[in-house]
């Protein structure tokens, strides 16, 4: 059995990598990357099409990358046939193919059963108090991250 690694950012790390590359296992075969698969999410996020330039900001904002970059991944969505290719989509705005949407849903449910078998036996007390302490780090990374590298 693995030793207990204290709270800190070598935790953190290692938890991210990890499901990074179980996220990878899933992805494997698609062709989708997983910043892509961030930029899809970030599309059906709010459950309606975004103005690209939405899109992209918000992309960019999820991956913490600049705005060409993310205009990047949701090209190659377009190229998968996920998205609609801006010219043929109403008003300019992103809009998700049946092919997009039937990924995402196998995706999430594959996801949802990862989910369940990782942290669904874990109290949701303990779930909250760990949502609270992430949630602070996530904050406070995003400070420093804004801050002009030295």
């Amino acid at each position: 059995m693995p030793q207990d690694v204290p709270f800190g950012t070598q935790l953190l790390g290692q938890v991210e990598k990890t499901l990074n590359a179980i996220l990878g296992r899933l992805l494997a075969g698609s062709g989708v990357t997983e910043p892509q698969w961030v930029t899809l999410n970030v599309v059906l996020a709010t459950g309606e099409p975004l103005a690209i330039a939405d899109a992209a900001q918000r992309t960019a904002a999820a991956l913490k990358v600049d705005g060409e970059t993310a205009r990047t991944h949701l090209t190659a969505l377009v190229d998968a046939g996920f998205l609609v290719p801006p010219e043929e989509a109403a008003d300019g705005r992103t809009a998700v193919t049946a092919s997009g949407r039937a990924f995402h849903a196998s995706m999430r449910a594959q996801i949802g059963e990862l989910t369940a078998r990782l942290w669904g036996d874990v109290p949701s007390h303990d779930l909250a108090v760990a949502a609270d302490v992430l949630n602070t780090v996530l904050d406070r990374a995003g400070i420093e991250l804004a801050r002009p590298a030295t």
